[in-house]
């Protein structure tokens, strides 16, 4: 009975330890089903207007404008409610915030570097 109980003892934290170091590395890789989950899905996946990198503009209405405005939602320097597809001021303003934290020259007009640093 002694045995049983000492056998118990070693295996336990070893167990424990093997089970820490896998949780670790899946959440540092973020390879198991269980990192996956907690991260949710990819907020970009609802931003299926456009995927291109045309130079979009103020005062432009279209499916590019509603892919910027979403993916600017997204990073939280838009409302939900701005996804209008008309590059106003808001916008602009929210483009020119983005570009600034991402170190690009804040112009306000949404070129490849901007796409590119939004779909990153």
């Amino acid at each position: 009975m002694r045995i049983t109980s000492l056998h118990r003892t070693i295996r336990r934290p070893a167990a424990l330890a093997a089970a820490t170091g896998l949780i670790t590395a899946a959440l540092l890789t973020g390879s198991a089903p269980a990192a996956q989950a907690a991260a949710g899905p990819d907020p970009r996946a609802a931003c299926a207007y456009y995927n291109g990198t045309a130079l979009t503009v103020y005062g432009q209405r279209n499916d590019r404008v509603k892919q910027v405005q979403c993916l600017l939602a997204n990073r939280k320097y838009l409302p939900w409610s701005s996804l209008t597809g008309y590059f106003g001021d808001q916008t602009r303003a929210a483009v020119k915030k983005f570009q600034k934290a991402s170190h690009l020259t804040a112009d306000g007009k949404v070129g490849k570097k901007t796409w590119k640093a939004l779909y990153a």
